[in-house]
């Protein structure tokens, strides 16, 4: 009888700690003020790994930069839709605005959403990834760690997107 109070106690409290714990907030770093500091310095680093890794990508991403530059003149102008993508915890799918055969503005149009923690990782990622397409100009961007399955998906969505145009 013990053996079975016991084990139910210890059940209660892994349940109450597993709900406890979903509601946390992870930390991540927030892409977006990498972003801002990246633009404005011009690409330089400011730093930290991360922006020091972005910056490096940006500039092992220029020499090639003619490739995607002559590529991006066969996109027609206008507004194409990716298809959608399995990032396990939902889907993402995203439509891209090609304007002077160049990529414009990328906007998501589905990304996992029905959990706390999809939303809080994915307000930081989105904004991130959408600046790293319209840098690179095509769909070859950075994955982000703690965001693989999104990253992963957004990459489908928008080479999709990319092959439309």
């Amino acid at each position: 009888m013990k053996k079975a109070v016991l084990g139910f106690g210890i059940f209660g409290v892994y349940l109450i700690y597993s709900v406890g714990i979903r509601h946390q907030q992870p930390l991540i770093p927030k892409p977006a003020s990498l972003i801002s500091s990246n633009t404005k310095s011009g690409g330089s680093s400011s730093g930290s790994s991360t922006a020091s890794a972005t910056s490096s990508t940006t500039s092992a991403a220029g020499p090639p930069s003619p490739t995607p530059a002559s590529s991006s003149s066969k996109y027609q102008d206008g507004t194409y839709v990716g298809s959608v993508a399995d990032a396990y915890y939902g889907n993402v799918q995203v439509s891209v605005t090609i304007s002077g055969g160049r990529i414009s503005k990328v906007k998501f149009l589905q990304y996992p959403n029905t959990h706390s923690t999809s939303v809080y990782i994915n307000q930081q990622v989105m904004p991130y990834l959408q600046q790293e397409a319209i840098q690179a100009q095509s769909s070859n961007v950075q994955m982000i760690t703690g965001a693989t399955f999104t990253s992963q998906a957004f990459v489908q969505s928008l080479q999709a997107a990319l092959n439309k145009a």
